[in-house]
């Protein structure tokens, strides 16, 4: 007799409880859908197991998107940082990212009492085994102890926990990240159901006791005076604390030799690693090997948190063996007496290949079945914050009958990541770079809010007095740039000697405040000697000003460009159109095309494998597919109109 517990019906059931996990779970719950979310333990939810830091580089850009569209991840940072830092300050402002030390247990300790607390979800510490379908359809999960769990949708955010492996030298574990247990079922469910499967391999540096460091050979790196949050509901004086310090060292010739002369006892070498790992965040011996004209590689010494003496070690990540790692790190200057609390590992995992989902992350053979996060190939923890969010969105939106939502890639780098992942073909784990977004001066980090907070406020996860704050904010900043684009000054004396006291070029004629902005010498806080008429504003809305004043003509180009871009993703491409009915479409793009089966004309254009002249192709047969009467539902009741008007003629036509 069978017996399995059959629990009561969610709506959604999210699989993992990490970075991406958090995001699903609360979207769906946020927008009224019961929802469940399993963790194969309660201490990793929202665990950090490897850098104890968000945003960065890029990655803060994803950070401040998320929480423009109503995530968590901004606010939870915000809470529990312990230094923050602009990146990229002395470039444009295109590529300004900001990025925050966290106290890696107050973050998990504050997205677990957010989760905790939040109506219509329900926390399981359960192993999910099987996901449960009818018809390719999905209809439930079950767990380890035979336990079922009827749903109407499943997100995946497994992150490294699928049938992973730790390996430090010669020895390896069958375990999670920190020792905690692997899932090591759930991936012959989905093999079992036709999911392509990934071995993807990722690491992490040791960390060191705080005692045992030397700091008075490094440099001291702080955080910055004027902070700025990563949530837009925060003002910087509602944030401001004391700031911790991190630190930057180096390798040196003796590290390099440490690690050449050990090599061979390298997993990465020896053969023993069979997972792809991450190109653009290598392991210090992969440095060493591939960069070896380089005499030194930077580290740096960030803290865990507030209340443990544990210092990450950034930018040595290793599998080398414990007494390769102990010589290796005491090497380095500042580290000569360094006490290891945890060895470098590398973790290897199964993820899918991420081209068998749809733009909204649900997968094209099983409906009702989305992912999000390190399962879908990528890496870091924003990347898959920014996944689980948008999974999270659309299940929720396809089961409450809603449009779901595909955020392009003029509109964020959420729509930069995603498409990357589901169009093009990646073998490594996915990395978040500026220069992946063709349109970064646009995705800037300091408009998220004006690019997707509508969004958030369509989808639901945004409240109306956050979105009518966004509207008021949208008219200061244009009330301001035509008050200054319409304020003259002339080329008197004043102004002149004003001018050149600033290193600036005087005038020939009269000008207006906004002409004077757009030197690259002169700020907006500059011109307040001429500008009696100014009146106090928002340090976020001068912000806006400025660079829209500065960059006009930069930003003017890629608007345009962005206008040719979405010409191209407007054009759909029918569901269920045949590649191989087009005539005089190779090969290659023919079998991409299918297997991608891409949604418009845009995507399709992205794909590696399709040239122009097959996109030419493709166009004209589409034209022609348009009027031949296909089997859409649009061209069929076109063809109904037709007959009506052209009392059956048009059937023949067709025929």
């Amino acid at each position: 007799m069978d017996q399995n517990i059959i629990y009561e019906k969610y709506d959604v059931a999210v699989v993992g409880a990490g970075h991406a996990g958090c995001e699903a779970a609360l979207a769906c719950a946020r927008l009224g859908l019961e929802t469940i979310i399993f963790t194969v333990s309660m201490d990793s939810i929202a665990m950090m197991p490897c850098n104890p830091n968000i945003g960065g580089t890029s990655k803060g850009h994803l950070v401040r998107e998320i929480d423009a569209l109503g995530g968590e991840m901004g606010i939870n940072i915000d809470k529990t940082f312990i230094q923050s830092k602009m990146l990229n300050r002395s470039k444009g402002p295109a590529v300004h990212s900001l990025r925050a030390q966290a106290d890696k247990q107050d973050y998990s300790r504050e997205m677990r009492k957010v989760l905790e607390n939040t109506d219509h979800l329900t926390l399981k510490q359960a192993e999910v085994t099987e996901i449960i379908t009818d018809e390719n359809r999905i209809t439930g999960i079950k767990i380890l102890s035979g336990g079922i769990f009827p749903c109407r949708a499943v997100i995946l955010c497994t992150g490294v926990y699928l049938k992973a492996r730790c390996i430090c030298g010669e020895m390896s574990t069958y375990t999670g990240p920190n020792g905690l247990p692997a899932a090591n079922y759930l991936t012959d469910s989905l093999v079992a159901h036709g999911i392509e499967m990934y071995r993807f391999k990722t690491g992490t540096p040791a960390r060191i006791d705080k005692r045992s460091i030397d700091f008075s050979k490094m440099e001291e790196q702080f955080g910055d005076e004027q902070i700025v949050p990563f949530s837009f509901t925060n003002k910087p004086e509602d944030i401001a604390r004391e700031q911790v310090s991190c630190w930057l060292t180096y390798t040196n010739e003796e590290t390099h030799a440490i690690i050449r002369d050990n090599i061979s006892r390298s997993p990465l070498f020896s053969g023993s690693i069979k997972g792809t790992g991450p190109r653009y965040c290598p392991s210090i011996e992969d440095k060493v090997v591939k960069f070896a004209d380089k005499d030194r590689h930077q580290v740096f010494i960030e803290p865990e948190g507030n209340y443990t003496n544990e210092m990450y070690i950034a930018g040595m990540s290793s599998s080398l063996p414990e007494d390769v790692q102990v010589r290796m790190y005491r090497s380095v200057p500042g580290l000569e007496h360094a006490n290891i609390v945890r060895n470098a590992y590398a973790i290897e995992y199964d993820c899918i290949n991420p081209m068998q989902l749809k733009p909204t992350l649900e997968f094209k053979s099983i409906d009702g079945l989305f992912s999000g996060g390190q399962f879908n190939g990528s890496s870091g923890y924003e990347e898959a914050a920014a996944q689980g969010l948008v999974a999270g969105i659309n299940a929720a939106m396809k089961l409450l009958g809603r449009e779901q939502i595909v955020i392009d890639r003029s509109l964020g780098y959420i729509g930069v990541l995603i498409d990357d992942l589901v169009t093009k073909e990646t073998h490594e784990p996915y990395r978040m770079m500026t220069s992946r977004a063709e349109y970064r001066l646009i995705l800037r980090q300091d408009n998220a809010d004006l690019r997707l907070t509508k969004l958030g406020y369509q989808v639901g996860l945004i409240d109306r007095i956050r979105y009518d704050k966004l509207i008021k904010k949208e008219q200061m900043i244009a009330d301001e740039e035509e008050r200054l684009l319409h304020t003259m000054v002339g080329a008197t004396e004043k102004i002149q000697e004003f001018l050149r006291l600033l290193g600036s070029s005087g005038l020939s004629s009269g000008c207006s405040l906004g002409d004077l902005l757009k030197r690259p010498e002169i700020t907006y806080k500059m011109l307040e000697p001429i500008d009696p008429e100014r009146k106090p504003l928002p340090e976020d809305v001068v912000t806006e000003v400025e660079i829209n004043i500065k960059y006009d003509g930069y930003i003017r180009r890629q608007l345009r460009q962005i206008e040719q871009f979405k010409k191209m993703e407007e054009k759909k491409i029918p569901e269920e159109l045949d590649y191989n009915e087009v005539p005089s479409l190779r090969i290659e793009a023919r079998q991409k095309l299918a297997k991608i089966r891409p949604v418009n004309m845009g995507q399709a254009s992205r794909i590696s494998g399709v040239s122009p002249a097959d996109l030419s192709v493709l166009m004209v047969y589409m034209e022609h597919y348009k009027f031949k009467g296909c089997n859409t539902k649009l061209n069929k009741e076109k063809g109904e109109e037709v007959d009506k008007e052209n009392g059956g003629e048009s059937d023949k036509e067709t025929k």
